[in-house]
């Protein structure tokens, strides 16, 4: 699988692809457990993109988050 590069693909796979509405609560959620390193789902994702990724995917559901206001 080949990592989003920008905002606009990510969204519209999560919308379109993943059926996701990215609405607040769903944003909020995933923003908690991405920065929670001890969640195990967090440990296998870092495992496998890295921090760097990590953090941008973080980014990117913050900027999905106000969009939403």
């Amino acid at each position: 699988m080949s990592l989003f590069t920008n905002y606009d693909d990510w969204r519209n796979t999560m919308i379109k692809h993943a059926g996701l509405t990215l609405d607040h609560d769903y944003c909020t959620e995933r923003i908690a457990a991405l920065k929670d390193e001890g969640n195990a789902s967090t440990k296998s994702f870092l495992k496998a993109y890295g921090a760097n990724y990590r953090d941008q995917v973080i980014a990117w559901f913050q900027q999905a988050l106000s969009e939403n206001k």
